[in-house]
């Protein structure tokens, strides 16, 4: 039995509606550079650096604390 077509232009119609409302995603370059900020390292440097002074420190001085 065909489908009559009363019923057939609303089934259409709500397919469109569907289909209109699908995200898009859209790749597309940033308009100002990258950067990337490099400061980890001379942190961990200096950190490493004051752990080793106060190592020193503590040896010379048991008594310090």
């Amino acid at each position: 039995m065909p489908w009559p077509t009363t019923c057939a232009a609303p089934l259409v119609a709500a397919g469109l509606l569907l289909a209109a409302c699908q995200p898009t995603v859209k790749v597309q370059a940033p308009d100002k550079p990258i950067t990337i900020n490099l400061n980890v390292k001379l942190d961990a440097e200096v950190r490493v650096k004051l752990e080793e002074k106060a190592e020193e420190d503590i040896q010379k001085n048991p008594d310090i604390f």
